[in-house]
């Protein structure tokens, strides 16, 4: 547990940054702006390494990751529904179109429900602590981005129609990847029987 927590301890620390304009802008005079993001997205990288190591070590310890809950398995399927629109929001932060319009911040609601869902099917300590700080954290971010008027990582940017069927493809495509291959390859846990 002490490296996930550590992982998870870094990687909202990281994240605190951009949250705290005055602090965000002291670092950036104290370096440059390249550096800043560099710095960011090499600390980022790895906490994350530590969250995904962390998690990885309690799995079938039920002495450092004892069963809280077990899910029942309707929770399961509705977990898996709800990655879905998880996954077509992850896509449509990075693209301009009417979904991300329409969200707002759509990469902090894809959080939301990726936690969400995760929370739903896991009832292990590790799968409540990893998944359970994300959507705190994410909630908290939403509350900051909408205080500080962030626009995200496209800015202003809107789109159409096109842009509407590159997200909801491109998010298709992922949730479909990760159910039949990527989530047994990336995380060691099949989807599908």
């Amino acid at each position: 547990m002490p490296l996930l927590v550590l992982g998870l301890a870094m990687f909202f620390a990281i994240h605190v940054v951009p949250m705290v304009p005055a602090l965000r802008e002291r670092i950036r005079t104290l370096t440059s702006a390249s550096i800043y993001l560099l710095l960011f997205s090499l600390l980022s990288a790895v906490s994350l390494s530590l969250i995904v190591m962390g998690y990885g070590q309690m799995q079938g310890q039920a002495k450092l990751n004892p069963e809280l809950w077990t899910p029942p398995t309707w929770l399961r399927h509705l977990a898996l529904l709800l990655m879905l629109p998880a996954m077509i929001l992850l896509v449509a932060a990075y693209v301009p179109s009417r979904i991300r319009t329409a969200a707002k911040h759509p990469m902090l609601a894809a959080i939301k429900l990726w936690a969400f869902a995760h929370l739903l099917a896991n009832g292990d300590l590790a799968s409540v602590i990893l998944f359970g700080s994300f959507l705190a954290w994410a909630v908290i971010d939403r509350i900051s981005v909408g205080k500080r008027h962030a626009l995200g990582p496209l800015g202003a940017r809107t789109g159409g129609l096109s842009g509407d069927i590159s997200a909801v493809g491109g998010g298709l495509a992922i949730y479909l990847f990760m159910l039949f291959w990527g989530h047994r390859w990336l995380i060691g846990v099949p989807l599908l029987s």
